[in-house]
């Protein structure tokens, strides 16, 4: 696989429109996808936690497009919820898990990848 795009921030609100910006290229899928993994990062480990994001994918892919927001936290595990009507958080992953063909977790001791291939 080729890397796109290898970014590395600091999650913060700021990011988001930053890191569309640096998508612009791609389809929304693949920005919303983005966004929404990096949006994860400040919701659930704070603002201002480095992030490393990468769009990854090649012609050899099929048209596949990997996402990866990696993150120093490799204990805080993402959970697939089902929000309510009324909840105004939790739909995060349940987008991300209608849009990717499959996303998943790798961990290691010091940091975690999170990442959705569309």
């Amino acid at each position: 696989m080729r890397t796109v795009l290898e970014l590395r921030l600091l999650a913060t609100p700021k990011a988001a429109p930053e890191l569309r910006h640096r998508l612009r290229e791609h389809s929304y899928d693949i920005r919303l996808c983005a966004t929404e993994l990096l949006t994860n990062v400040i919701d659930h480990l704070g603002e201002g936690t480095p992030v490393t994001v990468r769009v990854i994918g090649t012609a050899a892919d099929h048209g596949r497009t990997r996402i990866e927001v990696t993150d120093p936290a490799p204990g805080a595990l993402p959970v697939l919820l089902s929000a309510t009507e009324a909840e105004e958080s939790g739909r995060g992953l349940a987008l991300l898990d209608a849009l990717a063909e499959r996303w998943g977790v790798e961990q290691w001791a010091d940091r975690k990848t999170v990442w959705c291939e569309l």
